[in-house]
């Protein structure tokens, strides 16, 4: 596996990251990985890396460049508490709706150029924050964007005007969503108003509840890791970025 250090410029300044691609050079499909609020670390990395391992050409952007470069904690977050809700708050605050299109499509532009990726349709998959963001991208990028997934992505229906829900009509792509159990960041009533939401659009998804699986589940070395669920996320992800673009 090869692991390459990426800097990407758009609109707001450069972004860094790590493109994770197969030894034998041969040109694949791309990936868009983007990592939860942790940022890039070696648990995503990991993650990634089994990504391309599958055939895939595996960019992991930092999504959060303008407040900083990974490491993005240098404490243990503990969701509630004040230093860490602070630090949620100055990762995300940077990353309104218009930021994360504007991002995402630079990331699909930028990995579509790399000289490994096939010519072709892409992938886009997020987690957590960033599962909100891989739907924007998928509506940014319609043409280019096959297929999009989130796993335990937080506030996908909200009330509010720039509700994630809201681009599905922009979107053509075929989306999967894993949702966690008990999730404060994507409730029951409001997968259920998400799933209608899917419903009405009438394009290809699947959006299922991960039993016994919480927020964060699919990330090794989380408190709530999940291996076996885990697992099943990976097959849901590699099963549909195979059928989609290859």
């Amino acid at each position: 596996m090869i692991e390459e250090a990426i800097q990407i410029q758009t609109f707001a300044g450069t972004a860094d990251g790590f493109i994770y691609r197969a030894e034998d050079r041969r040109r694949a499909p791309g990936v868009v990985h983007m990592t939860d609020i942790g940022g890039i670390r070696p648990a995503h990395q990991e993650m990634a890396q089994r990504l391309a391992a599958k055939g895939f050409v595996v960019l992991m952007p930092n999504v959060f460049y303008r407040t900083g470069r990974p490491p993005m904690f240098d404490f243990v977050p503990t969701v509630g508490e004040e230093r860490t809700m602070k630090r949620f708050a100055q990762l995300t605050e940077p990353l309104n709706p218009a930021a994360m299109e504007s991002d995402a499509g630079v990331y699909i532009d930028f990995l579509a150029n790399h000289p490994c990726v096939r010519d072709g349709l892409m992938g886009v998959v997020g987690y957590c924050f960033t599962g909100s963001m891989a739907m924007r991208a998928a509506a940014v990028r319609p043409s280019k964007v096959a297929a999009a997934a989130s796993f335990h992505g937080g506030g996908l229906f909200t009330d509010a005007p720039s509700s994630p829900h809201l681009v599905l009509p922009r979107i053509k792509a075929e989306l999967y969503f894993g949702h966690a159990v008990k999730d404060w960041s994507m409730p029951k009533d409001a997968i259920e108003k998400f799933n209608r939401s899917l419903a009405a659009w009438g394009g290809k998804f699947q959006s299922e509840v991960y039993e016994g699986a919480y927020h964060g589940w699919t990330t090794p070395g989380a408190s709530v890791y999940n291996p076996a669920q885990a697992d099943h996320a990976f097959d849901k992800l590699t099963s549909l970025f195979t059928r989609a673009l290859k």
